[in-house]
């Protein structure tokens, strides 16, 4: 681990009960912002995932790249076109998706953990036909080659998790044709965290979690009052997409959902094993 001493006798005081609950628990986490693109943050993410693998858990990283396909996109002359935040996505775009996500973004993350001394693999939703999709329709808008989660074959996943591999997860689908499709990472990591049935969702970001109209913290929400703040505004903008994820998750069975903030150190390992945590904890409510 990254040594920071301070840190990590807070993290291992700690520890003991939250390993012994979670032994042999999936832990689904999209991995993206700053805690993947800063080398410090990179190093610490690999072996806080290679200590989770050892100490008995099963986790499955989901990653992004948004911001590196964008800068290959530049680079070759290709425009970028957005529609409510998302990328439109043609046969060209998919090419250099394909290239960036399923090639330098993921084969980056296998060697770090693999550095840390975890045993990682690389797939796309391509793999073992993990990811089936279709097109994504948003309000009557043709983003091309986006598309929506319609089926997870969790087999591959598995597999991996019996020989004590990690797996990391390219959000490329394959659809009914052979085509392949852009799919948000959020809504990849959510869909495989309900068909693993997963003992936690974990997306991380670049803010600090939910945020209360007084700009504090919500270190726990339940579901209900989750959508409430929605319908009222208090959750809005980018967050949006992200806490529904979280309740879709959880609707779906995992057992708790969490928005935890990438740029603080050792945020994966502060999140599951204190009692504080580090960011908002999404829960079904009773």
């Amino acid at each position: 681990m990254h040594k920071d001493p301070h840190l990590q006798a807070r993290i291992l005081v700690e520890a003991l009960p939250y390993m012994q609950r979670f032994h042999g628990r999936t832990i689904v986490i999209k991995y993206g912002g700053n805690a993947m693109v800063e080398a410090r943050l990179q190093e610490q993410f690999a072996h806080d995932v290679t200590l989770m693998k050892q100490v008995g858990m099963n986790p499955v990283v989901v990653h992004g790249g948004g911001p590196q396909i964008g800068i290959m996109l530049e680079r070759l002359g290709v425009p970028s076109r957005f529609e409510g935040g998302m990328r439109v996505t043609d046969a060209v775009t998919m090419e250099v998706v394909e290239m960036v996500l399923g090639g330098r973004v993921n084969k980056e993350i296998v060697q770090a953990i693999n550095r840390a001394g975890g045993r990682a693999v690389g797939l796309t939703g391509k793999d073992g036909g993990l990811l089936r999709a279709r097109p994504l329709h948003r309000d009557g808008v043709d983003l091309g080659l986006v598309g929506e989660v319609t089926w997870v074959d969790p087999d591959v996943i598995r597999l991996l998790d019996q020989g004590d591999f990690i797996p990391v997860v390219a959000p490329i689908g394959v659809g009914s044709l052979g085509e392949s499709y852009n799919i948000n990472a959020d809504l990849v990591a959510g869909a495989l965290a309900a068909t693993l049935k997963a003992e936690k969702l974990i997306l991380m970001t670049n803010v600090a979690g939910v945020l209360d109209q007084d700009g504090q913290l919500r270190a726990h929400l339940e579901a209900a009052e989750a959508n409430r703040m929605m319908t009222d505004g208090r959750i809005h903008g980018g967050m949006l997409p992200k806490v529904q994820c979280c309740l879709d998750a959880v609707a779906a069975g995992v057992k708790a959902s969490h928005i935890v903030d990438g740029r603080v150190p050792h945020a994966l390992l502060l999140e599951i094993f204190t009692d504080a945590g580090v960011g908002t904890l999404i829960s079904e409510s009773p």
